[in-house]
């Protein structure tokens, strides 16, 4: 559980960013909305598979990104 107290002539603006601060930290807001809804074991699966795929195609751009702009240095 996540607390915050609001300090001696804190506006109450700041304390809220601390907080979400701290929810965003902890990775509540990614665990609910993973939990609000039934995924069947397959569809989990599968949902997983694209996401792997996803994060390999931009690691790939990237690398590919960072070789082009070595080359392209003159020595």
């Amino acid at each position: 559980m996540i607390l915050v107290t609001v300090r001696d002539n804190e506006p109450f603006e700041k304390a809220l960013r601390r907080f979400r601060r701290k929810v965003e930290r902890e990775g509540i807001r990614k665990d609910i909305k993973k939990n609000s809804f039934y995924l069947k074991p397959g569809e989990k699966r599968r949902l997983k598979q694209r996401l792997a795929e996803k994060r390999r195609r931009k690691a790939s751009r990237r690398a590919a990104r960072r070789a082009a702009k070595q080359s392209s240095r003159p020595s």
